[in-house]
This record gives structure tokens, C-alpha cells and sequence, in this order.
């Protein structure tokens, strides 16, 4: 059974397609066509709503979730279990349903105001971006946590997921940048506006945990429809016994690329287990490589000495189940350089939702997070949920049992990419995170990505370098080239980084080692970039980066 709230109703389900989108439910099942079916990729925006996670019955019933916005074409509904979803017609303080009457949101009549609507196709997704964008403000407000007004950066990138295609998004900035001074004004006027953090009543929402599972250990599915299940687990535990007992099940994470498999090939998974209520997943550590979970990573057994004196580096220890979102304040204190990557990395509404194990395990040659954790050295951890057979040859785990068979390893991230969406994971694998080692004062990061929209597009190549120099500062020990989009794997440079190594620091140093890699990639042409072109871009980006290390060398001794 899944628990959520919609426009304030209480809603439960079970009998429900595990593969149906919360736009699927909202327009066909519950006729909330405000929300707009566009592009079916969430790449568009047109169909944005709104979620606030609700309190469970033993959390602090008086903390404010934030706002946050998705993409209700790719998400699935299971995913909004213990939320509150909110559209564009339910923001609007409007019980007689009656347009003369409503008292619209801020950035509704804020829209009105300043003409930000044409076709109004996309107008409803913009609203909800807007709309989030304001309630998150006001909390923060109230929290004393900012007294700042919106400014004009934080309403661009606020709708940088959000595409118009006739009004122009000039109208559309200039009524986000004046929805604070409504609310102001309505507080002056003492105007008692709709309060969407509403503190909801939860006590119909039983804990997941509960709904999962009965005193006798069994975990239920929390969807079904005929032979089609979706499975909730709340712990390591039963994802490990579920994925026992469907090792060749759907692992759903985030979702913001496996969406597409429902939504643009029409693919109707037959079991899906789903992450989201799995809190160890999403949480972060950091660590010293020697103490992986007290295990010795396969990169530490096979290369002796040499991986033993590597170990002694702390790394960040990432849950496979972050999201973007989650994980951006980690990295800001951490690696500020990949942190700054993230306002280019697909929209809001995505990063809301992707996760980092997702966008590895994934394993697309254009995804942007597999060549930065190359380039450093990230190790990833996965387990096996192996099956238990029997001597009838038959499989005898089971979601009754506890004792799922699971071998765990870590290897280097390198190792994991085989071929063209083939990785290391088998039937019964998932990611639990990914362990990255934490920068040193010789190491150096450069990031560069190339894409035809700044915001919210697909790379057409990546290269992320990680330069180690000597004490000195003036001879490169060690590089790290990681590649995307230029092959059919994300990979590292090697005959790039073997030019560099030894070599002085200087620009001509790295013109020497561009030249080397046509030995290392051969790049195909599709319709974001031609091979000549990214070959020639990526050589240009690797001399790029050499003339910041120079110039940063130059920066840190003078």
C-alpha cells in the first residue's frame, strides 16, 4: 500500500500498475489535467508539481519539509508515498471554485501581473517552479535563516527545467522577482493567504514500514496488478531479501532516465523494487579507505603495497541513494570544483530526483558524474544478492527469509564500466555507494563540460582532469584524465596521462599529451557533436586545463 497526500485528500492505494507516472494517475486516474503532459522526458517542464515529504508518526510532527519540484511525467506515484503533491489548481486559495473569487498564489497573480502566460501550455509547470521557489523563501524567512530578497540568479536557475516557447521568459523572471513583495504586501494588509505547510494529519499514515510488513516477517508488495508487483523495502536488510527472491527485478532509484524506459519505449516492468524508503542508502560518511565496511576493496588485494599505502587517504563515503540535491552541500565542502558542475547538470526538477548510484549504475557514455569520479580515483561498492538453490535446482530465498546469501566488493570505478551500458552488476546487484578519496594539497580538479544549452542538456563530451604535482609544485607526478561522450563507456585518458607524467608544468606539456588522444578514444558522431569535433574540443580542453594548473601554481607561490 503507498500513502499520499493529494491537494490536501488523503489518498491509499494497492491494486494500482506499478509502471504508472504520477502524471499517468494525476490526469487519467484522479482528471487533474492542469498538470500538462509535453515532451515525456523531463526535459520540458510542462508538467512540474510540487511535493513536500510529511512527517512519519514518530518524527518531529513541528519541522518543515522544504518545497521541492519533479517531473510528474518520469516519476513514478509509488515514489510520492508519504508525501503531499500539490498542482497548480490547489495553490490558489479558492474553496467556491469560482474565478472572481480566488485569492491566487503569489506567483500566480504575480504571472497575471506581469503577462508571463501566452498559449499557456507551459504556464502551469512554470507557476509550480515559481511557486516552490517562493515557499521555500518565505520558510527560510521565517526561520531567520535569510532576510535577502529573491534576486534575478535565483529565479533563472529556479526555472532553468522549465521551457517556454512563445511568451519569452523576460515577463516570466520579472514576475518571480516581485512574488516577495506580494506576499509582503498581503501580510501588511493582513490578507490570510492559503497555507500550503500545513501540518497534516498523519495519523492515517501508517508507517511504511508497517504497511510492508506483518508480524510474520513477510514483505508484501506495495503495489500489484495482476503479475505486475512494486516492492517498498524500508531497510538494507529487505532490499537484500527482496532482490534474493527477484534478482532479475527493476531497480528504481530516482528514476530520471529508467522513466523514460516507461514513458518513450513503453515498457511495462513486471517487478519493481524501489529505494526511496531506505535511509542507510542516502546517508554520506567520511572514512578512511582501509575501514570499506572492514573489508579489503579488490584494488587493495591484487596491487599489493602500493594499494596499501593508498589506503591511508580519508575519502567521502556517498550513498548510492542521494540525490543531487543532497549531495550538493557535501561536495561544496568537499569538492567545491565538482559542486560548481551541478547548476549545468540537467534541471531542478532532476536533480530533486536523480541519484548518483543511479547515474552510475546507469552507465551512458554521456553521463556527466561517471568522468569526475574517474578522474578521482572513486571506488564503488556494490552487493550481490546471490540466490540460494536448492538441490531441486530451485531458488529458496524468498521475502520470508532473512538469510539472503550477499558478497559485497569494492572496485575501482574504472573497473566496473565493460562495454556500452554493461557494467560489473549482475541479476540481484545493486550500488550501495560510491568512496571517494578527499583532494590533497598537491592534487589539482578541473571540470569542463560541453553542451549546446548551458542549463539543462545532455553533454556532448566531458573531461574531468585531477593533476598531482610534486612538493615543489613544478613537475606532474600523477594525472587522471576521465572522458565522457567519447566512447562507449566513460574511461580515463591513459596515453594522455602517461605524456603528462614526469613532465614539467607547462602548457606545452599538456599540447604534447592532447596529440596522444586518438590512441586513447576513437569518438563516434551523433547529433550533439561530430567525432572531429569532439576530438579536436576535448585536445583544446586538455590544454585548457593545463594553462589553469599553470596559472594556479603561479597563484599559490606567489
Amino acid at each position: 500500500m503507498i500513502h499520499f497526500y493529494l491537494n490536501g485528500k488523503y489518498k491509499q492505494l494497492t491494486d494500482l500498475n506499478p509502471n504508472t507516472t504520477v502524471l499517468e494517475y494525476l490526469r487519467l486516474h484522479e482528471k487533474q489535467t492542469d498538470t500538462k503532459e509535453g515532451c515525456g522526458s523531463g526535459d520540458c517542464g510542462a508538467c512540474t508539481i510540487m511535493a513536500q515529504k510529511l512527517p512519519t508518526q514518530d518524527a518531529d510532527q513541528s519541522a518543515q519539509a522544504p518545497f521541492y519540484t519533479l517531473n510528474s511525467c518520469i516519476t513514478l506515484l509509488s515514489l510520492m508515498d508519504g508525501h503531499h503533491l500539490m498542482t497548480a489548481a490547489y495553490i490558489a486559495d479558492n474553496p467556491a471554485n469560482h474565478p472572481d473569487r480566488a485569492l491566487l498564489h503569489p506567483a500566480q497573480q504575480a504571472m497575471v501581473d506581469f503577462h508571463g502566460s501566452q498559449c499557456g501550455f507551459c504556464t502551469p509547470g512554470f507557476v509550480m517552479t515559481l511557486a516552490s521557489t517562493y515557499e521555500n523563501h518565505r520558510l527560510q524567512v521565517a526561520e531567520g535563516t535569510t532576510t535577502d530578497d529573491l534576486s534575478y540568479d535565483d529565479i533563472v536557475a529556479s526555472i532553468s527545467g522549465n521551457l517556454c516557447r512563445c511568451t519569452g521568459y523576460r515577463p516570466i523572471i520579472d514576475a518571480g522577482l516581485v512574488m516577495s513583495e506580494i506576499g509582503r504586501q498581503r501580510d501588511a494588509d493582513q490578507i490570510i493567504a492559503k497555507d500550503l505547510t500545513i501540518s497534516l494529519a498523519t495519523d492515517a499514515m501508517a508507517n511504511s514500514s508497517q504497511a510492508a510488513s506483518s508480524t510474520s516477517g513477510t514483505i508484501a508488495p506495495a503495489l500489484t496488478q495482476a503479475s505486475r508487483k512494486l516492492f517498498i523495502p524500508q531497510s538494507i536488510d529487505e532490499l537484500n531479501q527482496v532482490l534474493a527472491a527477484h534478482p532479475k527485478a527493476t531497480i528504481w532509484a530516482g528514476g530520471t532516465d529508467l522513466g523514460l524506459s516507461v514513458t518513450q519505449h513503453l515498457v511495462d516492468h513486471d517487478v519493481i523494487v524501489q529505494l526511496s524508503a531506505i535511509d542507510e542508502l542516502k546517508s554520506w560518511s567520511l572514512t578512511d579507505s582501509k575501514s570499506l565496511n572492514g573489508k579489503q576493496s579488490k584494488d587493495t588485494e591484487s596491487k599489493g603495497k602500493q594499494a596499501s599505502e593508498q589506503i591511508e587517504i580519508p575519502s567521502l563515503v556517498l550513498g548510492a541513494g542521494m540525490s543531487y540535491k543532497q549531495m550538493l552541500p557535501v561536495l561544496e565542502q568537499y569538492f567545491p570544483n565538482f559542486a560548481n558542475l551541478f547548476e549545468r547538470i540537467a534541471s531542478p526538477q532532476i536533480r530533486n530526483m536523480g541519484t548518483i548510484g543511479g547515474n552510475v549504475a546507469n552507465a551512458s557514455p554521456i553521463g556527466d558524474l561517471p568522468p569526475i569520479l574517474l578522474a578521482l580515483d572513486a571506488h564503488i561498492h556494490i552487493r550481490h544478492c546471490a540466490a540460494v538453490y536448492g538441490s531441486d535446482n530451485t531458488n529458496t530465498n524468498d521475502v520470508h527469509s532473512n538469510q539472503a546469501s550477499c558478497i559485497d566488493e569494492i572496485i575501482p570505478l574504472s573497473e566496473f564500466f565493460l562495454d556500452y551500458k554493461k557494467t560489473k552488476l549482475r541479476a540481484g546487484s545493486y550500488v550501495v555507494a560510491l568512496h571517494i578519496p578527499l583532494m590533497q594539497d598537491n592534487q589539482h580538479l578541473y571540470i569542463h563540460k560541453i553542451s549546446k544549452r548551458y542549463e539543462d542538456d545532455i553533454s556532448a563530451c566531458l573531461l574531468a582532469a585531477r593533476i598531482d604535482l610534486s612538493a615543489d609544485g613544478l613537475t606532474i607526478e600523477n594525472v587522471r584524465l576521465g572522458l565522457g561522450g567519447m566512447a562507449a563507456i566513460p574511461l580515463l585518458a591513459a596515453k594522455c596521462q602517461q605524456a603528462l607524467i614526469g613532465q614539467a608544468v607547462e602548457v606545452v606539456s599538456f599540447e604534447t599529451a592532447s596529440k596522444m588522444l586518438a590512441m586513447d578514444v576513437s569518438p563516434m558522431t551523433d547529433v550533439r557533436a561530430s567525432r572531429e569535433y569532439r576530438m579536436h574540443v576535448v585536445q583544446r580542453l586538455i590544454i585548457k586545463c593545463g594553462k589553469q594548473l599553470v596559472a594556479d601554481v603561479k597563484a599559490e607561490s606567489a
